[in-house]
């Protein structure tokens, strides 16, 4: 077992638990502070979708700091386990869990998102895939968070609006183009 610590909002200083899972890599402490600069401290009234959850580090620190609604989907067992014991340790009623896969979830679940987190397994090659899902889930001026171990070419589309790299992770903020953030 390890810790992640939420490091803004209500909960910050809270310890997240993050269960021994393959491929399981909590985004650092330092890449969320960054990341939350961007999107700016508070969140409130944001509607979040954290697509491939993992730790869920990026939606409890997103539901931390005022979302009103952070959907978590994730495919591990394991990780989903840890997930929901950490929303009840936290209280966090404005967590909704979904155990399954990010690409079928966003198939056939129709809402639209103020913020989208996207930290797939590096090696899946998931972008080609859910990059063309996004737009249609996509509230006017969203914005998607990408983590990624190398930059990619997001395609037709997409803007990059901020980006930034850290150790063996590089990570960008997308937005539609023409959309403003």
């Amino acid at each position: 077992m390890g810790r992640v610590r939420i490091i803004g909002g209500a909960w910050r200083s809270r310890l997240l638990i993050v269960p021994q899972a393959p491929g399981l890599r909590p985004t650092p402490d330092r890449v969320r502070e960054t990341l939350f600069n961007w999107l700016g401290q508070d969140l409130t009234g944001r509607f979040c979708l954290d697509l491939f959850a993992g730790s869920g580090a990026l939606g409890f620190e997103a539901a931390s700091r005022g979302a009103s609604q952070v959907v978590m989907v994730e495919a591990s067992g394991r990780a989903y386990a840890g997930l929901k014991a950490n929303a009840v340790a936290l209280g966090a009623t404005q967590v909704e869990l979904h155990r399954g896969d990010g690409i079928e979830f966003l198939a056939r679940d129709a809402r639209r998102f103020d913020v989208v987190f996207l930290d797939p397994p590096y090696k899946s090659r998931y972008w080609t895939r859910l990059l063309p899902l996004l737009p249609a889930r996509l509230a006017p001026g969203a914005l998607v968070y990408v983590e990624s171990a190398e930059p990619f070419d997001p395609g037709q589309g997409w803007e990059v609006w901020r980006q930034h790299r850290a150790g063996q992770v590089c990570y960008r903020l997308l937005k539609r183009q023409g959309g403003s953030p």
